[in-house]
């Protein structure tokens, strides 16, 4: 009895890609299960408080044309994730210890009970911002014939006939993400189109909430220059 329920459960637990729209996704681009498709654009973002009066109208009136020039409906996501900083401030740390100067010792430890401090009053958000852009035609095949069916070459001919829809479609999908990103460059914006990897890994993400967004180590460098930099004018002093 115990071991039919248990069976029973196993049957109801769905995995979370059931629950998904998503057909496939190839060539940077979303296949949704009835055939249409999705591209996703991720977008820089701007601190508009720190704007004065004339910059934060010439946004507005930009972001407004940007959606008056769209002729087609978009979607904006904001994801928004606490940014896991542990391993940034172990590298820190490790970077601390190999400083032979001492002044640029001292200012790297500052920093990291500065980061400490203000994690513990404040979660440290990451924002990413991503514009999706839909096709509405579908490149699913029409029906195969009575005919292909008798004589076996239907598969083949939907196959086909698939890839095909698919390569015309994209062709404009790829047209819309293009205009897209010309609008955005009139708003003082960059976008980038994700690829493939970076598609799944957002699906990904969204869906596990544990999986937020890690500093990326390559910051780190900057850091170390803007460090360095500090101690040459302190030595000179």
């Amino acid at each position: 009895m115990k071991s039919e329920m248990q069976n029973k459960k196993k049957a109801q637990v769905k995995s979370t890609q059931s629950f998904l729209r998503i057909n496939e996704i190839k060539n940077d681009t979303v296949v949704l299960d009835d055939g249409t498709l999705r591209a996703i654009i991720a977008v820089s973002s701007t601190n508009f408080d720190l704007k004065n009066q004339d910059e934060q109208n010439a946004i507005i009136f930009s972001f407004q044309g940007f959606l008056n020039a769209l002729e087609f409906s978009v979607q904006i996501l904001m994801q928004s994730r606490k940014m896991e900083i542990g391993n940034y401030l172990d590298k820190l740390k490790r970077l601390a210890e190999k400083h032979t100067n001492e002044l640029l010792r001292v200012q790297t430890v500052e920093y990291i009970e500065f980061i400490n401090r203000l994690i513990e009053n404040a979660s440290i958000m990451n924002k990413n911002f991503y514009i999706i852009v839909p096709l509405g035609e579908s490149i699913t095949p029409k029906a195969a014939g009575f005919f292909s069916k008798m004589f076996g070459n239907g598969k083949a001919r939907e196959v086909a006939e698939k890839m095909e829809n698919f390569e015309k479609a994209k062709e404009k999908l790829d047209n819309r993400v293009t205009s897209i990103m010309t609008n955005l460059g009139g708003m003082g914006l960059r976008g980038l189109r994700l690829k493939t990897e970076e598609i799944i890994q957002l699906y990904y993400n969204s869906y596990n909430f544990e999986a937020g967004p890690i500093i990326n180590a390559a910051q780190l460098a900057g850091v170390q220059m803007e460090l360095e930099a500090k101690g040459e004018k302190a030595e000179e002093v």
